[in-house]
């Protein structure tokens, strides 16, 4: 697992002039016409609205790591549009190095993110299932491509589920206990519960191309609050599709899974994985 270490903390990072953000797009989109926005919410990329359906992508240079890569999104995007043109994802129009500026030009992905959304119960449940669907149409792209683009340094073996769950585990209480949510006494109860879950951890049966995080921040929703798609592939790894859904709250993942295994059903593998995971992140929602 590659540690999150910013490696450019440094290095100054614009806001763009909008003449300058046109002239990145036009090669790719000659009919661009205005920057309609600038979008900061996101940690390392910044984005442009030009017009209503197009986005330019920037890396932000002091956000740079390991682990994000706009060249892996790339890679990733067209690989999928490969793979399947209708799965819910951006299109890439255009991607370039100008000097030390790294940028996507890409289709936008209508509606808005599903954090901001009042979304009704009977749309949540719709919206975690189409999201668990096209988790699965993802998954299924043949991961020989990514493998061997050198693109994906974070690639795990079938034998390191284990340490990718203990791993994920362990950050998590970490967090808490520097934010003062828990005390050394849960960790240490927590760590107890943790170590007889993951002894009986099965080696995974699969590994695939995973999005990452496909939670909140980057599952889109249409005006009505019908699933509109996934964005931002740039923390994209290798591991057992289980990791895709654990960066929806424990709660809502049996809506994602039912859809996930709609048109294809899940191995007994996977149900395995499935349910230490589970009963992993329980422990820390009971925290």
């Amino acid at each position: 697992m590659i540690e999150d270490v910013y490696y450019q903390r440094g290095f100054p990072d614009p806001v763009l002039e909008s003449d300058y953000v046109l002239n990145l797009v036009r090669p790719f989109v000659p009919s661009a016409k205005e920057v309609t926005g600038v979008d900061e919410t996101g940690g390392e990329a910044r984005t442009y609205a030009i017009d209503s359906d197009i986005v330019l992508k920037v890396q932000r240079p002091q956000q740079l790591r390991l682990s994000t890569s706009l060249e892996k999104e790339v890679f990733f995007l067209r690989q999928l549009e490969k793979h399947d043109k209708n799965i819910s994802v951006p299109r890439v129009l255009g991607y370039a190095k100008e000097g030390t500026l790294e940028y996507i030009v890409m289709t936008r992905m209508p509606g808005k993110a599903v954090r901001y959304s009042d979304l009704t119960e009977k749309q949540r449940e719709s919206m975690y299932f189409e999201l668990g669907k096209t988790l699965r149409k993802i998954h299924d792209v043949d991961k020989t491509a990514f493998v061997e683009s050198g693109l994906f340094p974070d690639i795990d073996a079938p034998s390191d589920m284990r340490e990718r769950l203990n791993f994920r585990f362990n950050r998590v209480l970490g967090w808490r206990l520097s934010s003062k949510r828990v005390t050394e006494d849960d960790i240490v109860e927590a760590n107890e519960q943790a170590a007889s879950i993951l002894e009986k951890v099965p080696n995974a049966g699969t590994i695939v191309p995973l999005h990452a995080n496909p939670g909140a921040e980057h599952v889109f929703v249409n005006e009505n609050g019908t699933f509109s798609g996934i964005i931002d592939f740039g923390d994209s790894y290798i591991s057992h599709p289980i990791c895709d859904f654990r960066s929806t709250p424990v709660r809502d993942r049996s809506l994602m899974l039912a859809g996930y295994r709609s048109e294809k059903e899940i191995s007994d593998n996977f149900k395995l994985i499935w349910n230490a995971a589970y009963a992993l992140d329980s422990i820390i929602d009971v925290l």
